[in-house]
């Protein structure tokens, strides 16, 4: 069962081989790379997001935006995509709303149209997968790629939602409200500053969740060619912890998502990588509910 999110190196607001304004080694990047203060988006000489715009782009010279001053603009009059063409939290909202709302609609529609098929359930993920890996290879987001993914994402997600259901009854509520609680749990942790995303913060979470799926794999291989309970991960005890780590893993992932939308509002991201935001929440969100969905039907056992 696909329980783990595609994508490990997301785009989002990277460049080059730093994520989210920290270069590889895990500080800022050097004057040559990272001028203006660490801007990501203010590249010299070809930058297409540091060029001027409307009598000049605050983002392109000085140091980045204080919380103070973001608060200010958020509190301003609203500029009209013709005037700023930058990503704002409205657009990363909408684009989040239609990507998890055709997520919702290809799961009803799994659910109600296509229950007891698992066969299907595992073609629409594959196709999920393939549609997910070819959007995060791509430069420039791709709406029909997210969405695509999202539907069919959706349309697995109702499919295995519908036979937890009849084994464990009420478990995907209880998945959702789970998923709900570890979202709004670290929203508030990452907006009080209690989990601070650094470049050390993002190698280590990376380092752990490529064990995890490392470990998941070997697991599913043991079950197809050895025991058929595997190594044991996803029963029992251990399996209660692995799915708590999983569930660890979903809200670090989060937490790089909230991250990325901070700098890419804060840089002057342009107003299409909102996509990507979406994009990345949504993986998230899915991630957490499948392994609450796994962790639901261990306890319930």
């Amino acid at each position: 069962m696909r329980s783990s999110n595609p994508v490990f190196s997301r785009r989002g607001f990277t460049r080059g081989d730093s994520y989210a304004g920290f270069d590889a080694q895990g500080a800022q990047g050097a004057a040559g790379a990272r001028p203006q203060g660490g801007n990501p988006y203010a590249q010299p000489a070809g930058n297409p997001y540091g060029q001027p715009q409307q009598g000049g782009n605050p983002y392109a010279a000085g140091p980045p935006l204080t919380p103070e001053q973001m608060e200010e603009m958020y509190a301003g009059p609203s500029a009209g995509p013709a005037q700023t063409g930058r990503m704002t939290m409205d657009d990363v909202v909408v684009r989040t709303g239609m990507t998890l709302g055709t997520v919702v609609v290809g799961a009803v529609l799994g659910w109600v149209a296509i229950p007891d098929r698992i066969g299907l359930a595992v073609g629409a993920a594959l196709v999920a997968f393939v549609l997910a890996m070819i959007q995060s290879f791509k430069r420039v987001p791709s709406p029909p790629l997210i969405l695509g993914y999202a539907a069919f994402e959706g349309i697995f997600l109702g499919v295995i939602s519908n036979a937890y259901n009849e084994q464990w009854q009420g478990a995907p509520v209880q998945a959702v409200l789970g998923t709900m609680a570890v979202f709004a749990g670290m929203l508030f942790a990452y907006k009080t500053r209690l989990i601070r995303v650094t470049a050390r913060y993002a190698r280590i979470g990376m380092a752990i969740a490529i064990g995890f799926l490392l470990a998941m794999v070997v697991n599913l291989l043991f079950a197809a060619f050895g025991s058929s309970d595997g190594l044991g991960l996803t029963t029992g005890p251990l399996g209660i912890v692995f799915c708590l780590l999983g569930i660890g893993l979903g809200a670090f992932f989060l937490s790089l998502d909230f991250k990325q939308v901070e700098d890419g509002i804060r840089y002057g991201a342009p107003r299409n990588e909102s996509w990507l935001a979406a994009f990345g929440l949504t993986l998230s969100l899915v991630w957490i509910y499948l392994e609450l969905l796994r962790l639901i039907s261990i306890l319930r056992d």
